[in-house]
C-alpha cells in the first residue's frame, strides 16, 4: 500500500473512532472537528457522506488519478528522445538550458531530472558534505583576480588538448579574459593581463599557481622566490599588481569550479556552435561565449563601486613586454633569438661597443632596444630596421592606484626568461 493511500486508511480509522464518540455524546461537534483538524462544517459534510456511501464516501477521490497538471507524456517523451540522440553527454541543467533555448521547451528543471532519472538515463548526484567553509570574496571588483590554465581537449572532434588561459574576478567570478593557446606561458600572460587591463583598467593583486613562467621556485613544492622574478612577476611588479601564489589546488578553488564548469560545458557549445579551429574558437570566446556564461554564474559584488585605475597612459603596452639585458657586440649589433639586430647611427654617443642595452619583445612580434631611458631602434619580427626614434618611452608614472600601491614604468632591466 502506497504512502497516500496509508495515511487516507488512518484518516477514516480515527474519524470512525471520533463520529461514534460524539453521537454517544461525549464529544461535541467542534471538539470532534478539533481534533481532526478541520471546521465543524467540513466535519458535518464528512459525516453526512459517510451516513449515505459509508467508508468510500471519506475517501480521497483524487487518489488513482492523474494530475490535471500532470506534463504531456508526448512532451516527456521528446525530451527523452533529444536527449538520447543529441545530449547524452549533457548535464541534466546544461540539457535543460538547451532544451528552452533551442527547442522550445516548457517544462521546468525538476521533471526533467525526474524523468531522466526514471529513464534511467541519468543517475542521481550522490548527497555531499553540507558542511563547508569558503574564503570570503573581496567585497569589490578588481581587488584581486585569479588567472588559470586547465589542459583538456577543447575543441569538439579533435583529440588534440590546448590549454584554456582563463582570467576571473575573486568578487564576482566574472570572466575577463579567456584565450585558448598550444601552451600556456608568459606570451598567453601577458595576452590575457593586456586585454582585461585594456578593457577594465590596472586591478590590485592577482592569484596564480606556482607555474614556472609565474614564479621561481628555488625548491620543488617550496616557496616561491620573492626576489628573483619572473618575466610575469617584473611586469606585475612595476604595474603596481601584488602577486599572490597559491601552494595548493584546494586554495585555487574558485578558478577550479569554473574549469569543471568549461570542461563540461564548452566543448559541447562549441560543438552547437560548428566552431573547430583554435582561431574560431577564439574569436567566437571572445565574441560569444564569455558573456553568456557571465550572465548565467557571475555573482554581485558584496559592495558598489570598483578597484579597477584605468590605465590612460598605456603603461600596459610598454611593461607586458619581454625584457632582456644584451651586450652590444663589436659590430654595433645584438644577438637576439637568432637575429642580429644592427643599431644604427645615433647622437648619444660615437658607438654603443660592449654597452649593455635593454632588448624589449613586444607580443606581436616586435621589437625596440633601449640605451636606459632612451629608445634607440625599432624593428618588426623579423629583425628588419624601422625607426631610430631616439626618445624616450613614457616616463615612470608614481601613482597611488585604488589598491594604495605605488606602481610605474622602470627603467632598470631585470632577469631574463624565455618565451613559452
Amino acid at each position: 500500500m502506497g504512502r497516500a493511500r496509508t495515511l487516507q486508511e488512518i484518516r477514516v480509522l480515527r474519524f470512525e473512532a471520533l463520529l461514534d464518540r460524539h453521537e454517544r455524546g461525549e464529544l461535541s461537534q467542534g471538539e470532534a472537528a478539533e481534533l481532526l483538524g478541520m471546521s465543524e462544517r467540513t466535519f458535518r459534510r464528512h459525516r453526512d457522506r459517510y451516513r449515505e456511501d459509508g467508508v468510500e464516501g471519506l475517501r480521497d477521490r483524487r487518489l488513482g488519478k492523474p494530475s490535471s497538471r500532470r506534463a504531456a507524456v508526448a512532451e516527456i517523451q521528446r525530451m527523452l528522445g533529444l536527449y538520447r540522440e543529441e545530449y547524452g553527454d549533457f548535464t541534466v541543467k546544461h540539457f535543460h538550458e538547451q532544451l528552452v533555448k533551442r527547442h522550445d521547451y516548457k517544462l521546468g528543471y525538476t521533471v526533467t531530472r525526474l524523468a531522466l532519472h526514471a529513464a534511467g538515463l541519468v543517475r542521481p548526484a550522490p548527497r555531499r558534505s553540507t558542511h563547508r567553509k569558503k574564503r570570503p570574496r573581496r567585497p569589490l571588483p578588481g581587488m584581486m583576480l585569479h588567472q588559470d590554465a586547465s589542459r583538456f581537449a577543447w575543441l569538439p572532434g579533435e583529440a588534440r588538448q590546448y590549454d584554456l588561459v582563463v582570467t576571473l574576478d575573486d568578487a564576482t567570478s566574472e570572466i575577463y579574459s579567456a584565450i585558448l593557446v598550444a601552451e600556456e606561458g608568459t606570451g598567453s600572460t601577458f595576452r590575457a593581463l593586456a586585454e582585461v587591463i585594456a578593457a577594465k583598467g590596472l586591478f590590485c593583486a592577482l592569484y596564480t599557481d606556482r607555474g614556472s613562467h609565474y614564479f621561481h621556485t628555488p625548491e620543488a613544492g617550496g616557496q616561491v622566490s620573492s626576489r628573483h622574478l619572473t618575466q610575469v612577476g617584473r611586469a606585475l611588479a612595476q604595474l603596481g599588481i601584488k602577486h599572490i601564489a597559491a601552494y595548493s589546488p584546494e586554495a585555487r578553488g574558485r578558478s577550479e569550479r569554473v574549469f569543471r564548469t568549461l570542461q563540461d560545458r564548452l566543448p559541447k557549445e562549441m560543438r552547437l556552435a560548428g566552431i573547430a579551429t583554435l582561431e574560431a574558437a577564439n574569436r567566437w570566446l571572445a565574441t560569444h561565449y564569455i558573456a553568456a556564461h557571465n550572465a548565467r554564474f557571475a555573482v554581485p559584488a558584496e559592495q558598489a563601486g570598483t578597484a579597477f585605475t584605468p590605465d590612460a597612459k598605456g603603461l600596459a603596452r610598454e611593461v607586458l613586454t619581454i625584457q632582456e639585458e644584451r651586450r652590444v657586440g663589436n659590430d654595433n649589433t645584438v644577438k637576439w633569438r637568432r637575429l642580429v639586430l644592427q643599431i644604427p647611427p645615433s647622437p648619444l654617443r660615437p658607438h654603443f661597443v660592449r654597452a649593455s642595452v635593454r632588448v624589449q619583445e613586444y607580443p606581436d612580434g616586435a621589437i625596440a632596444l633601449f640605451h636606459g631611458p632612451h629608445r634607440l631602434a625599432d624593428y618588426d619580427a623579423a629583425g628588419r630596421l624601422l625607426a631610430s626614434p631616439l626618445s624616450a618611452p613614457p616616463k615612470p608614472l608614481r601613482r597611488r592606484n585604488g589598491c594604495g600601491q605605488a606602481s610605474g614604468l622602470p627603467t632598470a632591466p631585470t632577469t631574463a626568461e624565455a618565451v613559452i
